[in-house]
């Protein structure tokens, strides 16, 4: 009988918690979790700028690094030579020589775009700035540097500086700017150091030439800070040489010799290095700028080197190279795309691009300026003579496509569709 109750007991049990089960129990619902939805805007960004002749507006193309394709397209001043990206990456600055102006846009939308007002005959040529402030513009023609306020996009200070300033660097901190001023002669060039917090003229940096010994500089041409800010790096041109400044002290603390003739300089904050490009000795030269020393590295020989592009992974290093041939009408430029191995400088491929009729008069950097993509996906090259910007898929180093320049307001001699504008800057977004 004991068994039996104890049975029937547990049957009254689980009735009963049958029962309640079947009740208004609670039972928790699990509600599906909506992300964010992503960004609309595109990740990466590229901004070209392009001349359209000295009496046509040029453009400042936008193209998506995903896409691979021009979302937008601002129009820019007469002749536009150079830019900056500040702002996180939301403003454009583009300094138009011909008009003596700066353009002002945004490179997500191609209106409105302002236009700033520089002193007559100033030709600027370069932009710089790491700041929330101000943006800096050298003026080629008048010997200054237009200080333009970012708040208000207006001119608010000019500041006097050597012969030609054709290159800039602010300090990551933004404390102090150079200036590289090209000169008109064989030893007036020089180096300016500017104290960006009350915009005045720092003393003159003294150069020292390694062959002779004399404190003199011949043609600095371009400048680039060290990602920590400590040291400077200038390429004289006219010496041969790049010099490391102590932006501390604003003296020269080491240097190493490039070939007179050296053009291009670029800084490599990932491998902590320094590249050079030698149209007069046909070399890609590669410099250790972890120290002062600026020991040099396997370098490289490549015909006509004209600028350089270092992907943000370290492990390529791209190297734009042009080859005139012909005379008068029937002159042509074949441009292609060096590509080593950043490890030791050695040859991994060459990518050919085009061979066009010259349309571009300068043999510089802005012949066929590079520029990477910030994921290390794609390398962009701006072709002037070609009318495009070349991109490369760095994931097999080939040529994926090309980005036409807007049109041209010009006229061709022959009719016709008219050609495209020039691309002489390339910008690279984060």
């Amino acid at each position: 009988m004991t068994g039996l109750r104890w049975v029937q007991t547990a049957a009254v049990v689980l009735a009963i918690g049958l029962w309640v089960a079947c009740g208004d129990y609670y039972r928790p619902v699990a509600n599906p979790i909506i992300p964010n939805p992503p960004n609309p805007a595109f990740p990466h960004v590229i901004v070209v700028i392009s001349g359209n002749g000295a009496n046509n507006p040029g453009s400042g193309t936008t193209i998506d690094v995903s896409g691979d394709i021009a979302i937008s397209a601002a129009t820019l001043g007469l002749q536009p030579v150079h830019a900056a990206l500040v702002s996180s990456a939301t403003k454009v600055y583009a300094a138009n020589r011909a008009e003596n102006t700066v353009s002002a846009f945004s490179p997500s939308s191609p209106t409105p775009v302002i236009t700033i007002s520089l002193p007559a005959g100033s030709a600027p040529s370069f932009v710089a700035s790491t700041e929330a402030t101000n943006v800096y513009v050298a003026n080629s023609a008048s010997n200054t540097v237009a200080v333009i306020s970012m708040a208000g996009n207006v001119l608010i200070n000019t500041i006097a500086v050597g012969v030609q300033p054709v290159a800039m660097a602010e300090l990551p901190n933004g404390q102090k700017l150079y200036v590289a001023n090209q000169g008109s002669g064989s030893g007036n060039g020089s180096v300016s150091s500017i104290n960006t917090i009350d915009q005045t003229l720092n003393p003159p940096i003294q150069a020292q030439s390694p062959a002779t010994g004399n404190a003199v500089w011949v043609s600095p041409v371009w400048v680039a800070s060290r990602s920590d800010g400590q040291t400077l790096f200038v390429l004289d041109s006219g010496a041969g040489t790049v010099s490391a400044i102590d932006t501390f002290t604003d003296a020269i603390v080491g240097s190493a010799t490039v070939g007179v003739g050296a053009d291009f300089l670029l800084y490599d904050p990932i491998l902590n290095r320094v590249y050079v490009t030698n149209p007069t000795t046909s070399k890609v030269i590669a410099l250790d700028a972890s120290t002062n020393a600026l020991t040099p590295l396997p370098s490289y020989a490549v015909a006509n080197p004209v600028s350089v592009a270092a992907l943000p992974d370290g492990s390529r290093v791209y190297v734009a190279t042009a080859t005139v041939s012909g005379a008068g009408a029937a002159q042509t430029v074949s441009s292609s795309v060096t590509v080593l191995n950043a490890q030791d400088m050695s040859l991994k491929t060459t990518v050919p691009l085009t061979s066009v009729n010259v349309r571009c008069a300068t043999r510089t950097w802005s012949e066929l300026f590079m520029a990477s993509a910030a994921d290390s996906s794609r390398v962009y090259v701006g072709n002037c003579d070609a009318g495009n910007t070349a991109i490369l898929r760095t994931s097999n180093d080939t040529l994926l496509t090309s980005v036409a320049a807007p049109l041209s307001a010009q006229t061709p001699p022959n009719g016709g569709t008219p050609l495209p504008q020039n691309p002489v800057f390339v910008l690279a977004g984060p």
